[in-house]
């Protein structure tokens, strides 16, 4: 069974786990990143501009769904390539560890 240090140094080395070799993906996921910025820099100048708490909450909303989506979409990609991959080889004990790991701190995702 892998360990967490283990896990992290394959995180670290393993560019084939990107998006790169999913391109529709990565650019679905860029556009997703990008609505995110313009949304935090909308929140931004909310509060500086001290609107209403409750819209400024909406607009925070929208923002927390918007990288939900992202992190949506990059699980997607890992196991379109790299889970696909590890049963392929054998190998699937690892990644679903290292998926797992993951999904604690996206539980609310």
């Amino acid at each position: 069974m892998p360990t967490s240090s283990t896990i992290r140094e394959a995180k670290r080395t393993h560019k084939k786990g990107s998006l790169a070799h999913l391109p529709a993906l990565k650019r679905d996921t860029m556009h997703l990143v990008r609505t995110s910025q313009g949304q935090l820099q909308a929140i931004e100048r909310m509060i500086h501009d001290e609107r209403y708490c409750i819209d400024v909450l909406k607009q925070i909303a929208a923002a927390q769904a918007t990288l939900s989506q992202v992190a949506q979409q990059i699980i997607k990609g890992h196991l379109k390539s790299c889970m696909t991959e590890a049963i392929a080889k054998g190998k699937s004990e690892e990644k679903i560890e290292e998926l797992a790991e993951v999904l604690k701190y996206l539980k609310n995702y």
